[in-house]
Parts: C-alpha cells; sequence; structure tokens
C-alpha cells in the first residue's frame, strides 16, 4: 500500500511527539530519584557530623536523635540483610529489600584510643521515600494526564501534517487534472515560499511542454498540407514521362513544384525554431530591399512597374528569418498571381504596410498553391504577432501587415 505523504509526515511528527513525551517522563522520574536519594545522603552527612561531635565530647557512641536513623558500633552489628549487600571497605551503600525496607548506609570514621574505628549509621527511609508512593496514590492520574498530553500532541500532529501538505496535494491534483491543450493555471503560484516557487516553475514547464506539443502538431499537419500539391503535380507529370518525353511546360511545372516545396520547407522550418525565439529589433526596409533583389533575380520584371513609399528607416519587432520569408513570399505570390506585367505597390502608412499587385482584368485565376500561401504567411506573422490580412478584388489584389512597432 503506498503512503501518502501526508500519512509519512503524521506519522513523523506524531512519532517524535511520543518519543519526546516518553523522553521527559523519563527523565523526570530520574530527576525525582536522584533528589531523593541526595535527600537521604543529605540527612545521613547532618547525622554523622553531630555523631562526630558527640564523639569527641563524650567519647562513646550516642543513639540517634532521629527516629530513622540508627548507629551502630561496627560492621558485625549491622542486619544481615544490609551485610549481604554491602561489603566492609565501603564508605556508603543503598539496599532494597523484598520485605519493603530500603536501607542507606554511611561508614563512620572513628578514633578511639589512638585506634581507628569505623561506624556505622543506617536509615531506613522506606517511609519517607515520595516517589513511590505518588506512584502508588497518584499514578492512574499521572498516567491519564500523560496520556491525553500524548494525544493532545498526535493531534497537533494531525494538524500540522494536513496544513503542511494539503499545498502539495492540492497542486499535485491541480495537475493530476490537467488536460491536453487547457490553460495551465496553479491555485498556489502566488505563494511567497518554495511551493510558490514549485507551482510557477510547473506552469512554465507545463506550458512550454504543450507549446512543443502545438508546433510538433502544426508542423506535421503543414507538412501533410502544404506538400501534398506539389507532390501529387510532380507524381502526375513523371508518370506521363513514361508515355511521351518531358516537354518544356511539363519541365517548368516539375521546377516551379520543386522551388516551391524548397520554399515551403523552409518556411516550415522556420516557424518550427523561430516560435521558441523572442522577438528583436529588425529593420524592415532593409528587409524589404533585400528581396525585391532577390525577386529581380529569380524572375525576369520590369523594375518601372514598381511604386515604393517607405520611410528612411522602418525598425520593427520580430525575427528577421520570418520577416524575409514573410516578405519573399508576399513579393512572389504578388508576381505569380499578377503576371509579368503587374505593378506593385509598396507602401507604409500609419503603422501598415501594404503590397497590392494588379491584376490584368480577363486573366484566368491561377490558385495554384494559393489557398496554402496564405496559410503559411497567416502562419508568420501570427509566430511574430503581427496581424495581416488579404483583400482580394477582380483588378487588384492587396496585403496589408501591421508589425509589432518598435519600443
Amino acid at each position: 500500500m503506498v503512503k501518502s505523504i501526508r500519512q509519512r509526515l503524521f506519522a513523523a511528527l506524531a512519532g517524535f511527539a511520543v518519543l519526546l513525551c516518553l523522553c521527559y517522563t523519563g527523565l523526570a522520574l530520574v530527576i525525582a530519584y536522584v533528589t531523593e536519594d541526595m535527600l537521604v545522603q543529605r540527612l545521613l552527612e547532618r547525622e554523622a557530623a553531630a555523631v562526630g561531635m558527640r564523639w569527641q565530647q563524650h567519647g562513646k557512641l550516642t543513639p540517634s536523635g532521629s527516629d530513622l536513623i540508627t548507629v551502630y558500633g561496627s560492621y558485625l552489628d549491622l542486619p544481615q540483610t544490609v551485610r549481604d549487600h554491602v561489603p566492609p571497605s565501603a564508605p556508603r551503600g543503598e539496599v532494597f529489600t523484598t520485605t519493603g525496607q530500603h536501607y542507606h548506609v554511611l561508614a563512620l570514621e572513628m578514633v578511639a584510643g589512638g585506634k581507628p574505628q569505623r561506624s556505622y549509621l543506617l536509615a531506613d527511609v522506606a517511609s519517607v521515600l515520595v516517589v513511590s508512593r505518588l506512584t502508588r496514590e497518584v499514578g492512574s492520574v499521572v498516567a491519564g494526564v500523560a496520556l491525553a498530553l500524548i494525544a493532545l500532541a498526535l493531534l497537533l500532529a494531525y494538524w500540522l501534517a494536513r496544513r503542511l501538505v494539503l499545498p502539495l496535494q492540492r497542486l499535485a491534483q491541480e495537475a493530476r487534472q490537467l488536460a491536453p491543450g487547457s490553460a495551465v493555471h496553479f491555485s498556489e503560484r502566488d505563494r511567497p515560499d518554495e511551493i510558490g516557487f514549485l507551482a510557477r516553475r510547473l506552469e512554465t514547464t507545463f506550458a512550454e511542454l504543450q507549446a512543443v506539443l502545438q508546433r510538433e502538431q502544426a508542423f506535421t499537419r503543414d507538412v501533410s498540407h502544404e506538400l501534398r500539391t506539389p507532390l501529387t503535380l510532380m507524381h502526375n507529370t513523371l508518370a506521363l514521362a513514361h508515355a511521351q518525353p518531358l516537354g518544356g511546360r511539363e519541365q517548368a511545372q516539375l521546377q516551379q513544384s520543386t522551388d516551391e516545396m524548397r520554399a515551403t520547407i523552409d518556411v516550415l522550418f522556420a516557424l518550427a525554431r523561430a516560435e521558441q525565439l523572442p522577438g528583436e529589433m529588425v529593420e524592415l526596409r532593409g528587409c524589404i530591399e533585400q528581396c525585391l533583389l532577390r525577386l529581380l533575380d529569380d524572375h525576369p520584371w520590369d523594375t518601372s512597374l514598381l511604386s515604393l513609399d517607405l520611410p528612411e528607416r522602418l525598425e520593427v519587432v520580430g525575427n528577421p528569418q520570418l520577416v524575409m520569408l514573410l516578405i519573399n513570399n508576399c513579393l512572389a505570390n504578388a508576381l505569380f498571381h499578377g503576371g509579368p506585367d503587374c505593378r506593385i505597390s509598396i507602401a507604409f502608412v500609419q503603422g501598415c504596410l501594404s503590397i497590392d499587385n494588379t491584376v490584368q482584368p480577363g486573366q484566368p485565376r491561377r490558385v495554384h498553391g494559393f489557398a496554402h500561401g496564405q496559410n503559411l504567411l497567416l502562419r508568420l506573422a501570427q509566430a511574430m504577432h503581427w496581424d495581416i490580412v488579404f483583400q482580394s478584388g477582380v483588378t487588384r489584389y492587396r496585403v496589408a501587415i501591421v508589425p509589432a512597432p518598435a519600443q
């Protein structure tokens, strides 16, 4: 059976409390017995001083003035029970008997006629022992109080264990109830102690894990969605190549599909990487100029058809690689769908970058890769927290991009 942390903590606190009670009870008994022995020994020493003084005054042993203490002139005069437990050379001793007597013995060194003589004081202290009498008379009361204190200690241990472990149990319960894709929020995250730190780190870890899973799912979905069309086109073109040699049109289609797949893969990998990176300062005008130069290298197009209205410096917050891919795809789509004779206008007005291209009236609509391209452009903008809107018309197509402004 698996024990919870509260049960283990309660067992530890309860065991410590009971052990502490037992230790203090034993210590109290030891102190009481030692106090009794010290009191009896003090009485014997005072009586020994009195006997010695009378010996010096009268030259003989006189009876003790206490009914508890008896004076014996020699070792052989002591009761047999005492002699059985105390040797002649012992300066003092303590004897317990089975008949209820409790003796304390103290040896006295006397000088009689120039010769040393040993006498003994014997005290029967059974009638004055307090601890044993208290044990008999109020032992049940003391035991009841001890048990009550132990029960109180156990209750306190249970309360402490429950109070200390409750935040951890609540945190574990909330973590157990987390579902894939759900919002991550732990109720203990605002605590100033280690539990609050653990809750905040768990929130961050769960959020990062969900983001990784979402990126993986999005990447898998995008690969399946974006690459299906060019792969199908290439498969069909190659299938027809068995019947007849590829002509210039078919070769151009293969080249176009290959370029589209390469560009799509670049975008997908850039999305997978850039969604994990923070934004940075990007000079948007420089990116647009680089993309225009690349576009002119790849496509035959008259630059007189370009209209550019941008400020000298245009700093925004984003990812440099994603910005280049976004502008490249927008310009390539404009030229692809507008044709080689289209006019392209790029302007930045009131925080919005617009890319417009004309469409010749009566030109057949070219939809190859168009919807897929919109989806990828939207993903690129969302990855940088930008807004993008596509506006399609009969004679004009416009892409409006609102980048994150530099602070």
